[in-house]
């Protein structure tokens, strides 16, 4: 009998190390995130007397990984949509809100610490493919846009490096359209293309395929859901990428190189005398147009807590563009530089940054050309004020920008406060060119001044609470860049928002119940 008991313990001893080895290889987590909003000149300045907009949005996503000594896979699927927007039973009509967010998978090529592997060349090296999130430094030019609800994601595959303290990645991607059969070619419809649009005598006409009808002859691209939040009006059709990266003591330093390549197109149009005509773009073009984006960061920490200044927090990059734009423009003198520095010494933080996006030069830009720097596939809300007036689905001035500010900091342990401050001016002249305006008149430089606050709290390891307060307060500038208007919009913008943020780990969750 005891024998029995021993065996049936060290099979229960068994049992329970190979669940506990499993829960290590696997994860689980969920994330319910609701953010109530209430916005009266968020993005743009609002029309004078325009009532607030109030409305709460929803994420929910669920994470599940496994982990190998030699394979990763992640996939995440997530659903969007704002408070009351569905009939209380969903059809088709609803569109696209339930997605994967991530799936992809990792594989170990190579790794100095595995004697089974017998490629040595290289310390680590491992391939990513998949749908999947681009996370660079400071999510600068390539970010997971988290702030949003829906996020933003690549189809891409990553081969990535270390070597002796370098890291290296190398990435590409290809879009296409379609795997149908009888497609040929590969040219590649940059939009989420409307099943119809009406033409310029209110007619209903049919969108073919390889077409995106135009808000006017020359205008913005009409699509069915936006491309994404940077302002842009074509996703590029493949890119190619390289990050390197090293930390030298306190030092960190990354160079990044980004090349995209965009379908170019033909202006064209629908319909007829009769039935009225729609405008669009006719992507049947051979061949891409190609732009370049390249530059370096440094970052680095100085001191420590009990030196006279504490810890000390400093950043400068500088990033260049050349290439044609995805209009096909040239590129010409594009750049974008700037710096900051923190000083912490206890709870408090504090310090001052400036930065510049170039812009076109009104007074001697060319035809067919263009110096505006694009901030790729970034987080602009994270560095260009919380209330996304520049490089977001707002646009941003032709002008570029400047911004000088200054940020404050508490973090305690369960509560953390930030108060920021812009003062936003364009980098370059930009004409005013109201009627009432003389021939030659420039614009003031001054856009305005932000104001943005911060609080985020802790209630436990897997819930936060998170409120925002902004204030914007625009001149006749702000409005005239971002909406060629002037007098006829309110130049006080606000913006408050509650965020509750909810993500489980829900095998952690077990193991902490047993």
């Amino acid at each position: 009998m005891n024998y029995i008991i021993k065996r049936v313990s060290l099979a229960a001893v068994i049992l329970l190390l190979t669940q506990s080895t499993l829960f290590a290889q696997f994860s689980l987590i969920g994330q319910v995130r609701t953010r109530t909003e209430l916005r009266n000149g968020l993005g743009n300045l609002a029309p004078k007397d325009a009532p607030a907009a109030f409305f709460t949005s929803q994420r929910t996503r669920l994470t599940f990984g496994y982990k190998w000594d030699r394979v990763q896979f992640q996939t995440s699927i997530q659903d969007v949509r704002v408070w009351g927007q569905d009939a209380s039973t969903i059809n088709n009509a609803d569109g696209n809100r339930l997605m994967v967010h991530e799936a992809w998978a990792e594989v170990t090529l190579a790794n100095g610490a595995d004697t089974t592997i017998k490629f040595k060349p290289i310390q680590n090296l491992s391939l990513k493919i998949g749908r999947q999130e681009l996370v660079y430094d400071d999510v600068r030019l390539l970010g997971n846009l988290d702030w949003l609800q829906q996020g933003r994601r690549f189809d891409a595959a990553l081969l990535k490096g270390q070597h002796k303290g370098w890291a290296l990645d190398l990435g590409v991607g290809f879009n296409q359209n379609t795997d149908a059969f009888g497609i040929v070619g590969d040219n590649y419809t940059a939009g989420n293309v409307p099943a119809s649009a009406l033409s310029n005598k209110n007619v209903t006409l049919a969108i073919p395929a390889g077409f995106i009808p135009t808000s006017g002859k020359g205008g913005a691209p009409v699509l069915a859901t936006p491309l994404s939040t940077n302002g842009q009006n074509q996703q590029f059709k493949s890119f190619q990428m390289a990050y390197l990266t090293r930390k030298f003591n306190q030092t960190k330093f990354s160079a990044l190189f980004f090349k995209d390549d965009f379908q170019k197109y033909r202006s064209d149009s629908l319909g007829n005398a009769t039935a009225g005509y729609v405008y669009g773009r006719r992507y049947d073009v051979t061949g891409t147009n190609s732009r370049l984006t390249y530059g370096a960061m440094l970052t680095g920490l100085l001191g420590n807590n009990s030196s006279k200044f504490g810890n000390v927090q400093w950043q400068a990059f500088a990033y260049g563009q050349s290439g044609k734009d995805r209009d096909g423009l040239s590129i010409k003198n594009a750049y974008h530089y700037g710096g900051n520095v923190m000083f912490q010494k206890g709870l408090l933080s504090v310090g001052p940054g400036y930065e510049v996006l170039s812009g076109n030069d009104a007074t001697t830009i060319q035809s067919g050309e263009t110096s505006r720097f694009d901030p790729l596939y970034g987080t602009p809300h994270r560095h260009w004020g919380y209330m996304d007036y520049f490089y977001v689905g707002t646009g941003s001035p032709s002008g570029g920008l400047k911004d000088a500010f200054l940020k404050f900091k508490y973090t305690g342990t369960r509560l953390t406060t930030t108060f920021d401050v812009h003062y936003f001016a364009l980098a370059a002249p930009t004409y005013n060119k109201m009627p009432d305006a003389p021939a030659g008149t420039l614009l003031s430089t001054k856009l305005g001044m932000e104001y943005d606050f911060v609080a985020n709290y802790t209630l436990n390891k897997f819930t936060s609470l998170e409120f925002g307060y902004s204030v914007m307060n625009g001149t006749n500038s702000l409005e005239y860049a971002k909406q060629g208007t002037m007098d006829e919009k309110s130049k006080i913008g606000t913006w408050a928002y509650l965020m509750i943020n909810i993500r489980p780990d829900f095998f952690a969750a077990k193991a902490a119940t047993k």
